[in-house]
């Protein structure tokens, strides 16, 4: 479960469970301070967001410990899933390891549908 307390993102989840319906699909939905939305992201879908304000306080509630061995990712500008992100190009700030994550077509998921 994600909220964001103060600023605006825009939050994306996208279905990694092979064998979905909705395999590759992705859902997005701006959350903010001042519309108190909410976004359940269940297992078996990658999530990721970007901040559309200044700033932002972004909570997560989660159902396990973290696990790094299992920290993975998708290109946010991959073209198969094709996700308006609501920026510019060149206002885009990515993590060092957001600038090495693969392509969707890439992605080796523990997940089936």
């Amino acid at each position: 479960m994600v909220r964001c307390i103060e600023g605006c993102v825009i939050d994306v989840a996208v279905d990694i469970r092979k064998g979905s319906p909705t395999y590759g699909k992705h859902v997005s939905v701006e959350l903010s301070g001042a519309n108190k939305r909410q976004l359940f992201v269940p297992r078996g879908f990658a999530h990721g967001f970007a901040v559309l304000s200044d700033s932002a306080i972004f909570a997560y509630k989660v159902d396990n410990t973290y696990a790094p061995e299992y920290d993975s990712g998708i290109r946010y500008d991959d073209k198969e899933l094709n996700i308006d992100w609501g920026l510019k190009e060149e206002d885009v700030q990515l993590s060092a390891k957001d600038k090495d994550l693969e392509l969707f077509k890439d992605l080796e998921t523990p997940f089936n549908y």
